[in-house]
């Protein structure tokens, strides 16, 4: 029987979800580009991927986390689905509850199928009654879950989000975290908790009142804009002091390094030509 359990962003990752891109990729440019995707050309870089580099660099990742003791389960292909390596936005784990995601993007939603066999005899299972909420913009803190109010997810799938939490007896507070410009596509490109305490921030997307929030409850260690276009805040806690990261983010990386994190590097260059990263390509279930 799958149990799923995550209480952080930083626990020992025990077993955790993948998928490969598969062959298509998305109209970035073409006359049909939706509006959401226009507004978060604004704030993030788009390009053209080659979906077999993608699979390739996975492959550097997957192996990385199985040395590391991490069971790494493979989902089935989705096809026709251009972003289906992003696992991370269909499903998320609070406590002891698996919570499926209502995704935005109507073309998204067949991702979701190749979970049923771990929904099958998963305890508690939550299934949203309205809205829109994507597990790029769930981070967990402590008693609480952050959540990004970006293109992707809405005020009420997170009012959806504390109903449906509450049923399964789970006591968190469901935060909303705003931004201060349109065309954030996830709360994870822009602030990951890295560590108990520490997380990485792209100031300029968020308002007063939230900087000072994520400044009373964490060391902050800033990213730029350049390192957010880059997608470099988008990084993966294995453990309470390992963190893997995308090479090329070595300012990131050295400031990681100097609060005495271990600090992994993977080559993720081509998965990291549309905006999303390590922690966009990994669906944990299970944390210690």
């Amino acid at each position: 029987m799958l149990t799923p359990h995550a209480t952080s962003e930083y626990g020992a990752l025990r077993h955790v979800v993948m998928r490969y891109a598969g062959d298509v990729t998305p109209d970035l440019d073409g006359p049909e580009v939706h509006p959401v995707l226009t507004r978060q050309k604004t704030t993030s870089s788009w390009r053209p991927y080659a979906p077999a580099t993608v699979r390739t660099q996975q492959d550097t990742l997957i192996d990385l986390l199985r040395s590391r003791g991490t069971e790494v389960t493979l989902l089935d292909q989705s096809p026709g689905c251009p972003v289906q390596h992003y696992p991370r936005d269909i499903a998320f784990v609070i406590d002891h509850v698996i919570v499926l995601a209502r995704l935005n993007s109507a073309q998204r939603l067949p991702e979701a199928n190749a979970l049923a066999p771990f929904l099958t005899d998963a305890p508690h299972v939550a299934h949203l009654d309205e809205g829109t909420i994507e597990g790029g913009d769930v981070i967990l803190h402590i008693d609480t879950v952050l959540v990004g109010l970006g293109e992707e997810t809405s005020p009420t799938g997170v009012r959806a989000l504390q109903r449906a939490l509450a049923h399964h007896g789970v006591a968190r507070e469901v935060r909303p975290v705003h931004f201060a410009v349109n065309g954030i596509v996830h709360l994870d490109d822009h602030f990951t908790i890295v560590a108990p305490g520490t997380a990485l921030i792209h100031r300029s997307v968020f308002p007063p009142g939230e900087l000072h929030w994520f400044e009373q409850h964490f060391d902050l260690i800033d990213v730029t804009n350049d390192e957010a276009r880059a997608v470099q805040a988008n990084v993966l806690a294995i453990a309470p002091g390992t963190v893997i990261v995308a090479a090329g983010s070595d300012r990131i990386a050295a400031q990681l390094a100097a609060r005495g994190l271990e600090v992994l590097t993977v080559d993720y260059s081509e998965v990291t030509r549309i905006p999303g990263s390590l922690r966009c390509t990994t669906l944990p279930l299970t944390r210690a």
